[in-house]
């Protein structure tokens, strides 16, 4: 059970990702993603008393400590991708962030066997494959379930400033900040439902829009609001999933699992856009899948 839910939260967050990512080749990402963040903060403030749990401070504070820390990294990744290379940052963003909910959860204790360990590895390996462009021309898939994709966001810089170590340190921070997303996800209290998503909304959307507003970026116009209304429910949808995947899971597959979305929004976007799909991507897709595998079966 849990490993579907851990898959179901990879394909919700690369549906909301795909779709938020298409309403930022016309409007500034930053404020796409704080519309995304608000609807999902409606959404989740509609549904957690009806989901169970109890409203406790434990859980909104846990919960805010995970906004923060998924809006801080989100703000380190714009930087990251501003500075450059793209072709390096967005790839060890997502690794980082792939990998530190893994190590987490073997440290505290998580038995994983052989099988899936391998299924870990190749599962890295494909987050990285997914998310690389050996042409230079844009990244597919953002690191987290925080929109939007890369790709969209190196169309939005429109250049990639060369040489120095600031942009990989950038993307570092901003992989550990999406990681501690998840792990600390993970350390809200079991009975508490949705609560702690109220509290990662409720604190990333004053994050994220202090930002907008001083960047003083525009606003996504009324005809994509059901675009975004939709990536941000999705979002949120996702988180959820995540959340009830460690619950009933080890959070070493389960974070390992939901990293997964970039192939998705890979296989969006040769569907739906009619992208050509590159030798690295394709690589990417089937060893996501083979991860898969041998993470459900070991």
């Amino acid at each position: 059970m849990a490993a579907l839910l851990a898959l179901s939260s990879a394909i919700a967050f690369g549906f909301a990702d795909f779709l938020g990512g298409r309403v930022a080749t016309r409007a500034p990402a930053l404020t796409v993603t704080v519309a995304t963040q608000v609807a999902g903060l409606a959404f989740v403030l509609l549904l957690a008393p009806f989901a169970g749990g109890d409203l406790s401070a434990a859980a909104l504070g846990i919960g805010a400590l995970a906004g923060v820390a998924g809006g801080t990294g989100l703000v380190a990744y714009f930087r990251g991708l501003a500075i450059g290379p793209m072709g390096v940052v967005a790839p060890l963003t997502g690794v980082v962030g792939a990998m530190l909910p893994v190590l987490v959860g073997v440290a505290r204790g998580e038995q994983v066997g052989p099988l899936a360990v391998v299924g870990i590895v190749v599962g890295l390996v494909a987050v990285v494959l997914s998310t690389l462009d050996p042409a230079g021309e844009h990244e597919v898939g953002a690191p987290t379930g925080i929109t939007p994709p890369a790709s969209v966001l190196a169309r939005a810089r429109g250049h990639v400033a060369s040489g120095g170590a600031a942009g990989p340190l950038f993307g570092l921070l901003a992989g550990l900040l999406f990681g501690a997303f998840f792990v600390l996800l993970d350390l809200s209290p079991d009975g508490s439902g949705l609560w702690p998503l109220v509290g990662a909304k409720m604190a990333s959307v004053p994050v994220l829009g202090v930002l907008a507003l001083a960047r003083r970026r525009a606003w996504p116009q009324r005809r994509d609001l059901g675009q975004v209304t939709l990536s941000g429910v999705l979002d949120a949808v996702a988180n959820g999933l995540f959340l009830f995947a460690t619950r009933t899971g080890l959070l070493a597959l389960a974070g390992l699992l939901s990293s997964l979305y970039p192939v998705v929004i890979i296989l969006l976007a040769r569907q739906v856009l009619g992208e050509r799909l590159r030798r690295v991507q394709v690589a990417g897709v089937g060893l996501a899948l083979l991860a898969v595998v041998l993470v459900s079966v070991g």
